[in-house]
């Protein structure tokens, strides 16, 4: 790369939010940690965990649990995710928390009659949920590093939902759009998330959460069997029998939450720390990094056309690994330790023409049976304390308010998560549906996400935390970041504003975001071979990046997201 400078010009068009851009502006420094997420009551809860003594685990529980009340699209209670910790001076570990098919699914159970894939049951209603995992992952991360009593890390969010949150007007936009449309049909739904007079929410208004109040607060003194064995699962099971849902007191009785192993690579003097199946980010994000590490892609500019032809081509390769390989690992057999080694990244290089697009069809001909399902609404978010242990943690409903469905009297919006799982077997089309054995329905069986929550480290120092919402953007939007500090020498500020770039191995595109790359580069790409799509914006990625001279963290809140932010203890 020529300078930051240079590239800097290229891409502060990218940058969406309200907030001011500010040049070089490098982040919210701190000495003594930082939390940063989409959503800045949440983000201060964090802080103030940190502030009082504890560590980067008990904020990340804290912050977990208020963001199921600010943040209700993706912060839950009913969903479930990935969390990744990285204690100083000691081995990283990741703490497994996606959701699990019910033990009444079926591999075909979201086909009509004719056989086809009815997206419908997977959008919304009781069949879409699998079982929840958030409330179990934040008590397994607790049990192994928590240091301040579990109440007081859960009453944050208690007092938040019984005293209400100040809509912005974003917050008001989103639930009028969400009650008037998909939440409509739920009358349980209406009651917990409308206004009491029927009204549209708008800005300034307080909502109040009173049901969720009280399964937070029966979480915060009862625990999690509180939420999987007591009235909160009674509630969610009732409401499943009476609606023609899948999910029983004993689906909710026995789901755990997994230790994991991460997934670990190198990038010359870097480690890299990602998340294990059921992701498919931490092996995909690996294989990416493997097989540009050796290309020195730094001697020329980000944005021209031979570096992104080659981040294009390592995109679609890795993305068909995912496709033919990936899975839970608990029921599937998932060559982690081949899609990661610096082998098979070198096998797959030395087959890329470095002047012409692959056909994305023609290399994945084995799978493919015939001639974007996964939602942006996901969150992430990042916090490191002043010892210098780092958490990232991704967790989602999957679709944006799920399943749209509020368990009768608790607050609780259910995920839509089973739609994540290949749905037809056999059937792997251009549209992007992967019907491969590995991700098939089974009772029990996680089903694959693409969330990537990243720590990247350097001589045992935390150099970088970030991941990022997006579906199967997501591990793009990470790989994007991680290069731009390993191999591009970026600030934390430009890496996270530099322009974004997805491809997903079908359907055959190459996604750039706007105002990102000059119209020269895009034409040469085109002539090339490749199909472009330029729009909008992509992920959410909220970060920190730890300068190693001075030893000071720089919070970075991703503003492609209004109202983001970086909180300092």
């Amino acid at each position: 790369m020529h300078s930051h400078g240079h590239s800097l010009a290229l891409f502060l068009a990218v940058a969406c939010s309200a907030a001011p851009l500010a040049g070089q502006e490098p982040g919210v420094p701190s000495r003594s940690g930082l939390v940063v997420t989409t959503e800045p009551f949440a983000s201060d809860v964090g802080a103030a965990i940190l502030r009082r003594g504890g560590n980067a685990v008990d904020a990340a529980i804290a912050t977990a649990f208020a963001l199921a009340v600010t943040h209700p699209a993706a912060g839950n209670l009913g969903g479930g995710g990935f969390m990744v910790i990285a204690p100083p001076h000691t081995d990283p570990l990741a703490i497994d928390y996606r959701e699990r098919a019910p033990g009444r699914a079926t591999p075909t159970m979201y086909l009509d009659s004719k056989g086809a894939i009815d997206r419908s049951l997977t959008a919304t209603g009781y069949l879409a949920p699998g079982v929840p995992g958030t409330v179990r992952g934040l008590d397994l991360a607790y049990r192994r590093f928590g240091s301040l009593p579990w109440r007081e890390l859960v009453l944050p969010a208690v007092k938040l939902a019984e005293e209400g949150v100040v809509l912005t007007d974003r917050f008001a936009q989103s639930l009028n759009r969400e009650l008037a449309d998909r939440m409509a049909s739920y009358p349980a739904s209406l009651r917990a998330y409308g206004r009491a007079d029927g009204q549209p929410w708008t800005a300034g208004d307080t909502i109040r959460l009173p049901d969720l109040a009280r399964t937070l607060r029966a979480i915060a003194t009862g625990g999690p069997d509180a939420f999987y064995t007591g009235w909160i699962a009674d509630s969610i099971a009732n409401d499943m029998a009476i609606h023609g849902g899948l999910i029983t007191r004993e689906d909710l009785r026995t789901y755990q939450a997994h230790e994991r192993v991460p997934i670990r690579g190198t990038y010359r003097e870097y480690e890299i720390i990602s998340m294990p199946p059921p992701s498919s980010g931490g092996v995909a994000l690996v294989e990416m990094l493997n097989l540009v590490e050796p290309l020195h892609l730094a001697q020329g500019d980000r944005l021209n056309t031979e570096t992104l032809h080659w981040l294009i081509e390592t995109r679609r390769r890795a993305f068909l690994d995912r496709a033919r390989y990936l899975g839970d690992q608990d029921y599937v057999d998932v060559p982690v330790h081949a899609l990661t080694s610096k082998s098979h990244a070198d096998s797959i290089r030395s087959a890329i023409d470095p002047t012409h697009a692959g056909d994305s069809e023609a290399l994945g001909r084995d799978i493919l049976t015939v001639r974007d399902t996964e939602s942006d609404e996901t969150t992430h978010f990042s916090i490191l304390d002043r010892s210098g242990m780092a958490v990232s943690n991704t967790y989602t409903l999957e679709g944006g308010y799920g399943s749209h469905v509020v368990a009768s009297g608790t607050g609780v919006i259910l995920n839509n998560e089973m739609g994540d799982f290949n749905r037809k077997p056999g059937e792997t089309n251009t549209g992007g549906d992967i019907g491969t054995p590995a991700n098939l329905i089974a009772p029990g069986k996680r089903m694959l996400s693409s969330m990537t929550p990243t720590i990247v480290r350097r001589e045992g120092e935390v150099v970088l935390i970030t991941g990022s919402p997006g579906g199967r953007t997501i591990i793009n939007t990470v790989f994007d970041i991680v290069l731009n500090v390993v191999e591009f020498g970026m600030s934390g500020r430009e890496a996270v504003d530099a322009p974004r770039l997805h491809h997903q191995w079908l359907p055959d595109r190459a996604v750039i975001e706007a105002d990102g790359v000059s119209e020269e580069v895009l034409e040469q790409l085109r002539a090339m071979g490749h199909n472009l799509v330029v729009r909008g914006r992509q992920g959410d990625a909220h970060s920190i990046l730890v300068d190693r001279k001075s030893g000071i963290a720089y919070g970075i809140n991703d503003r492609r997201s209004e109202g983001s932010k970086a909180s300092v203890p």
